[in-house]
């Protein structure tokens, strides 16, 4: 599969049918604001169920709540979304497993994983760059997508046509001065993406990066 770093993804300019994602199961992290957000409540929207990954618990009820609102006053055409409370900064490789595992159970695959989740770090020169905040950025930027990705290959693959999509940024393609962990974070985040998208090019599971 390629990658494709010039999508737009507003979904008032994606030609898709109101239940293209009918049936869907697509798992988001960071989904409590922003791109994150929109992305879930628009995913419902189209009919997929969507699981939502973060770590603060109120905020993730707070989306599963507007979701729910949407399918009161939609009826059946917007899909449930299902919690799933796990910090991608201190999440282990059983945590991760414990999610894949309940992906597995309840749905028998995943059609969608979308990494939006990210920490922008402290700017600054990388001379003075705190090494403590070095390091999570890193874990939570390019380590945890990694981690995610693949413990839930083999549920993505169950599925006849799934997709994993990572947001990366400008300054993951062009260095930028001051940016720090976030600019190095995201260039890593396109290279996982593209070797991966090149091992699973055979495969049902398409990988883009946007």
């Amino acid at each position: 599969m390629t990658t494709e770093n010039n999508i737009d993804f507003d979904p008032r300019r994606v030609p898709l049918a109101a239940d293209e994602l009918r049936g869907r199961v697509v798992a988001i992290t960071g989904p409590t604001a922003g791109i994150g957000r929109a992305l879930a409540l628009e995913c419902a929207r189209r009919g997929a169920e969507v699981v939502l990954i973060g770590r603060n618990v109120k905020k993730l009820e707070a989306v599963h709540a507007e979701i729910a609102a949407l399918r009161q006053a939609n009826g059946a055409a917007v899909a449930e979304a299902v919690i799933a409370p796990l910090d991608l900064e201190k999440a282990v490789a059983g945590d991760f497993d414990a999610l894949a595992h309940a992906v597995m159970q309840r749905w028998g695959r995943l059609d969608g994983l979308v990494h939006n989740a990210a920490l922008l770090g402290v700017p600054g020169p990388i001379e003075d760059y705190d090494v403590p905040t070095w390091m999570k950025v890193m874990h939570v930027n390019l380590t945890a997508p990694f981690a995610l990705t693949q413990v839930l290959l083999p549920v993505l693959r169950a599925s006849p046509d799934a997709s994993v999509l990572c947001l990366s940024s400008a300054v993951g393609r062009r260095g930028r001065a001051y940016w720090g962990a976030y600019a190095v974070s995201k260039f890593g985040l396109e290279g996982l993406m593209q070797v991966l998208a090149d091992e699973l090019e055979k495969t049902t599971v398409r990988v883009n990066s946007l």
